[in-house]
């Protein structure tokens, strides 16, 4: 989709359907709704006054406009109670809109910023919002399905200000927010693609296809050289699979210098049967999605090329299946990360925290200054926060509160939980330096302790995004399936994170 930004008139735009709004309990609509109002004789304020539109939040009602304007239809979206609406409300409008347009006949859209006006917003922060929302509100994954007859695709949006002004920071923000959709979009594309068809070869494949469009630094590292850093942590999940592991890594050089100002680590496991510790069937499917945390860290590196901010930047994703062959690692078994660090293996579907392991050693060994590392790690995380909201998890308050900052930015919620030392001891082993769970109580912080092991005294933070990778349905900015959780939030951490 085409996203550009128009100074002038709403009400004289030639497009297939145009967007105004309606706060609940205005009565005289004013700005862009008032003059499409004026042009359609009153239409608005008539339905108005009849009740069929109040400017609830949510409330979208189309108006057909009978040769008035250029425009066949006219959208009136209600954005609710004024003290209620925000950036994040403004991004999930422009995505819900979007989706409810997707019908035949309709290919162009034409709207005003909404908010930006009398919600009294940033109105810069508006068209970032707007044209952000409209890209992950178009966003459908039907790569394997027949074209459907009853639903368009949209081809354009056009976002109107009637202050030729202000229409430069427009295009800049709206800018913005179309490489911050695309970028998740294309992080949601890799973790909705079944395991037959994104392997560890495939992924990296896709990964360096990206970055040398990006005109990114990639490199990927095979087993043997995987083998020959001592990552046998990462090597004892891998084992088991007929598909050789891949460590990708992307780097974007936004100054000259030694190191990375911050390393994004994520988690690459493209099929997750649990290794020996099988799963139960039910629901395995869903294990596709395990290396959500490397497309997120991959899917943010394309963004950070579009935007470029002056830090460094590399992404590290270490990717393998983890699968029960007769080579898998069995439980009980004692393996070594590449720091030294012998581990005892209680429970192989317990594997994210160890190609994790070696992923953060190796990010140390590059010179990363920060680390923040992005997986679908434990279970436990949904029953302590639920489907709405990721976990944080750090050894460094400064840049905790970086993150979580970056987080809100993005519309994401993000909640810190405690990594007092005590949960340490529940990882410590009696055969090896370290096991691999800590049993259920606390499982998502010994899982995050577990990391922290092997980051030594870097500041580090983790996010565990297993409760919120996955939806069932489309809710604003969020898309049924793959939702594209992290990727703005690493992005905004990049643009503004200091450079050292």
């Amino acid at each position: 989709m085409q996203v550009r930004v128009e100074a002038g008139d709403i009400a004289q735009l030639e497009a297939d359907i145009i967007v105004v709004n309606l706060f609940e309990g205005v009565t005289q609509p004013g700005g862009g709704t008032g003059a499409v109002d004026q042009a359609l004789d009153g239409a608005i304020s008539e339905l108005i006054g009849l009740g069929d539109i109040r400017g609830k939040r949510g409330e979208l009602t189309t108006i057909h406009t009978r040769g008035k304007i250029s425009s066949p239809r006219v959208l009136v979206a209600g954005l609710g109670k004024a003290e209620d609406f925000d950036i994040d409300a403004v991004r999930d409008l422009s995505a819900n809109i979007v989706r409810h347009v997707r019908k035949p006949g309709i290919s162009t859209i034409a709207t005003i910023a909404h908010g930006a006006g009398i919600g009294g917003l940033d109105a810069a922060g508006c068209a970032q919002a707007v044209a952000e929302g409209a890209v992950l509100g178009n966003y459908r994954f039907d790569l394997y399905k027949k074209a459907d007859p009853d639903r368009s695709e949209i081809e354009s949006l056009a976002i109107v200000e009637h202050d030729a002004g202000r229409a430069a920071a427009f295009e800049r923000a709206a800018a913005k927010g179309v490489a911050m959709g695309e970028a998740t979009n294309f992080t949601r594309d890799l973790a909705n693609e079944p395991a037959n068809h994104l392997n560890p070869t495939d992924l990296a494949r896709r990964a360096t296809d990206m970055a040398e469009s990006a005109g990114l630094e990639h490199f990927v590292m095979e087993q043997a050289e995987m083998e020959a850093k001592g990552m046998g942590s990462l090597l004892s999940v891998a084992q088991g699979s007929v598909q050789p592991p891949k460590l990708i890594r992307i780097a974007y050089h936004g100054r000259e210098g030694e190191g990375y100002d911050i390393a994004l680590v994520g988690k690459g496991i493209t099929f997750d049967t649990g290794g020996i510790s099988i799963k139960p069937a039910a629901g395995m499917d869903a294990m596709k999605g395990d290396m959500t945390g490397a497309a997120s860290v991959v899917g943010a590196m394309k963004a950070i090329a579009d935007l470029k901010p002056s830090s460094r930047v590399v992404a590290i994703a270490p990717c393998t299946e983890n699968m029960p062959g007769g080579a898998a690692t069995k439980p009980g078994d004692v393996v070594t990360a590449m720091n030294g660090t012998t581990i005892e293996v209680l429970n192989t579907d317990a594997e994210g925290r160890l190609v994790l392991a070696d992923a953060v050693c190796y990010a140390r060994e590059l010179g990363a200054r920060r680390i923040v590392d992005v997986a679908t790690l434990t279970g436990a995380i949904s029953m302590a926060l639920g489907d709405c909201c990721y976990g944080i998890f750090a050894n460094n308050d400064e840049l905790a509160g970086q993150v979580a900052d970056a987080a809100a930015t993005a519309g994401e919620k993000a909640w810190r939980l405690p990594m007092f030392k005590e949960y340490g001891d529940q990882i410590k082993g009696s055969v090896a330096e370290i096991k691999n769970t800590g049993g259920r109580n606390a499982g998502s912080i010994t899982a995050a302790k577990f990391i922290e092991a092997f980051v030594d005294d870097v500041p580090w933070v983790h996010l565990d995004i297993a409760g919120v990778d996955l939806m069932d349905k489309y809710n604003g900015w969020v898309a049924k399936g793959a939702s594209g959780y992290s990727v703005r939030a690493l992005v905004n951490l990049a643009l503004d994170i200091p450079q050292d």
